[in-house]
């Protein structure tokens, strides 16, 4: 098996509960990326989540004290020699925006460090996400010859269309995690990992004793006009796994996996 192969079999995802919270962990020795194993493995994780009646709230959270999650696999988009394993691969990303949004449970999100690409997209599908001082955000698709389609929809649903287009447009600049709070991507920003992971259980547990059928209801109320996500993504993926076969972005991601 290559090198590239091994790299892309790597990484968790892991679910703990407790008092009808549950922890939704993943973690890739490369800065949390998510090649396509680990995103199915995600997508599984949260469909399973809100399917099991012992669970009233979800944290959604990476694992280590530095990056969130570095966005797609690098390894994985240079494995990628035709139209439909590309498009399969950015789909791992639309069907864990859309088990995010599907999900009948509250998912509170987790960042404690730099969050790329795809990150930014987990992070803005989740429905209330805290974040440290470290949180910087970037998409930086756009800088590798292709575009943030797939997440697209979900951080302009957080951020509105003005902000996103900040981020994509400019895809090699970092944003504060206060810009990204003043945006609406994060609902708070704490200076400590500590602050922020208190902060994280204490809303955890009141909602862990919050009514479920309301709960499910305000979420279904507040991700009312995304219903045709499932079709939007679907074509979102076709656009990147075209793009990612091209000449320019795959020397594009050569040259960024050699710096």
């Amino acid at each position: 098996m290559s090198e590239t192969a091994d790299k892309t079999q790597l990484g968790s995802v892991e679910t703990k509960v407790q008092d009808g919270i549950a922890t939704i962990t993943f973690y890739h020795p490369a800065h949390n990326s998510l090649p396509g194993k680990l995103l199915a493995a995600l997508r599984d994780a949260i469909d399973a989540a809100g399917q099991d009646d012992n669970i009233k709230v979800i944290i959604l959270q990476s694992a280590g004290a530095r990056t969130f999650c570095a966005g797609a696999s690098f390894d994985e988009l240079m494995a990628i020699e035709d139209f439909p394993t590309g498009k399969t691969f950015f789909l791992g990303f639309a069907n864990v925006i859309n088990a995010c949004r599907k999900c009948p449970k509250l998912i509170i999100g987790r960042v404690q460090g730099k969050a790329v690409g795809g990150g930014v997209g987990v992070a803005a599908a989740t429905d209330y996400c805290f974040a440290t001082q470290y949180a910087s955000v970037k998409l930086s698709e756009l800088a590798v010859g292709i575009g943030p389609f797939v997440v697209g929809p979900a951080v302009a649903r957080k951020m509105g269309i003005s902000s996103m287009t900040q981020l994509a447009f400019n895809a090699t600049a970092w944003r504060s995690a206060e810009w990204a709070r003043e945006k609406g991507l994060f609902a708070e920003v704490f200076e400590t990992t500590e602050a922020m992971d208190e902060a994280v259980q204490t809303l955890a547990e009141k909602l862990a004793k919050s009514n479920p059928e309301a709960m499910r209801l305000m979420k279904q109320a507040f991700w009312e006009g995304a219903e045709h996500w499932d079709d939007l993504l679907d074509e979102r993926a076709a656009m990147s796994g075209k793009l990612v076969l091209s000449d320019f972005t795959r020397e594009a991601i050569a040259r960024f996996k050699s710096k």
